[in-house]
């Protein structure tokens, strides 16, 4: 028996939503929206602070399309918020790539301050990890003491630089100031996922796609 998928923009390929040219699917999430939760989130965008963050994101898309590297528009995001004092949380394995980044904020008038991993010098052990986890290393990761020196900085804007997947969610969820993305681990790609969505159907087919055993549900 096959289990029903609840639909959504995951499996849309339209883009209607930004032409609202009728082209819609049955369970497009715009066309079939519950009004108050639209509202609700609406309403969020009077708040001053929110309402400042949105427009320095959309006026840095419009006024710098396809020009700008990404470095760029964190700084000029920062400019256009009000941040002066960046804060970098990075993965040790990308020290080097935070330790360029940290220059070229510098450069540009930013003060920064950064935390690596593996601030603490926490053992894994120490939190419950699996003893077998240290044969990559002792001592754990700790992204929650990264956001709370980077809290006690008083940093404006915070850029995660190469942060493991889930110790990145970590951060995001312990950071007092807004939180944005310079680079994403992947060790296999290089730090490009989006490498192996690019050959989901082909070279990476068989590692994306497993064959699921047989007689269970699709």
């Amino acid at each position: 028996m096959e289990q029903e998928l609840c639909r959504s923009c995951a499996d849309c390929a339209t883009k209607s939503c930004s032409r609202m040219d009728g082209k819609n699917p049955p369970f497009c999430l715009t066309t079939n929206l519950d009004e108050e939760l639209l509202a609700e989130a609406m309403a969020c965008y009077q708040d001053p602070q929110v309402n400042l963050v949105t427009q320095a994101a959309a006026t840095v898309e419009a006024d710098y399309y396809c020009q700008m590297t990404r470095v760029e528009e964190i700084m000029e995001f920062a400019r256009r918020i009000g941040a002066k004092k960046l804060g970098i949380a990075t993965c040790l394995g990308t020290l080097a790539e935070a330790r360029i980044a940290a220059r070229i904020f510098r450069h540009n008038g930013f003060e920064v301050f950064g935390a690596a991993c593996k601030v603490g010098a926490q053992p894994k052990v120490s939190v419950g990890i699996p003893q077998r986890c240290e044969a990559i290393g002792v001592n754990m990761c700790n992204p929650i003491l990264q956001a709370k020196l980077l809290n006690r900085q008083g940093t404006d804007l915070n850029v995660l630089v190469g942060l493991c997947v889930g110790h990145d969610s970590l951060f995001y969820r312990y950071s007092q100031a807004l939180v944005t993305t310079l680079l994403t681990k992947d060790r296999v790609l290089g730090h490009n996922p989006a490498a192996a969505l690019y050959q989901a159907d082909g070279y990476y087919a068989k590692k994306l796609f497993p064959p699921k055993p047989e007689g269970t549900e699709k």
